[in-house]
């Protein structure tokens, strides 16, 4: 998965996973799909996950940021604060995910903020908010996951490390 330098994590939260051999900043990066559209998450909870993504590189036909730019940068978002939420003992896996776009943006950086709406046993679902620099409102969208317990044949897939 990508780098993610930048990641606040809580000490707690690090330490339950570097328990368990898993690299935490690893797994809650925003992935290769992610780190290709230059999605960096910077500030991550159960409570609230913050990310950032460049319009350029990201951008539809007209020179807009792409819809499904915003619901790449949502879902992230959302799947990392279900993770959270879910701890080490549970997968997050979204299924449903509902995008409304308000406006266009052509150039600079924008940036999500992801909040729970709910969190269950069984299901997370968190509202995410796409803002641009000027703090205008680009995308609204929700998310739900399904939290499922791991499997030991997730623990490769989950970045674990072998002794």
């Amino acid at each position: 998965m990508g780098e993610q330098q930048h990641v606040k994590f809580p000490q707690e939260v690090i330490a339950e996973y570097a328990a368990l051999g898993v690299d935490l900043p690893a797994l809650f990066s925003a992935g290769h799909l992610g780190t290709r559209m230059g999605v960096e998450i910077v500030e991550a909870s159960a409570e609230r996950v913050v990310g950032t993504m460049p319009v350029e590189g990201n951008t539809q036909p007209y020179g807009l940021l792409h819809g499904g730019a915003s619901a790449v940068l949502a879902e992230t978002l959302g799947s990392v604060g279900s993770m959270l939420h879910a701890g080490s003992s549970k997968i997050a896996v979204g299924v449903d995910l509902n995008c409304t776009h308000h406006r266009g943006v052509r150039a600079g950086l924008v940036t999500g903020v992801a909040t729970p709406l709910h969190r269950g046993r069984s299901t997370a679902t968190y509202e995410i908010v796409i803002s641009d620099e000027a703090g205008r409102r680009v995308c609204s969208a929700r998310l739900t996951c399904l939290l499922r317990d791991v499997n030991p044949s997730d623990g490769e897939r989950l970045g674990a490390t072998t002794g």
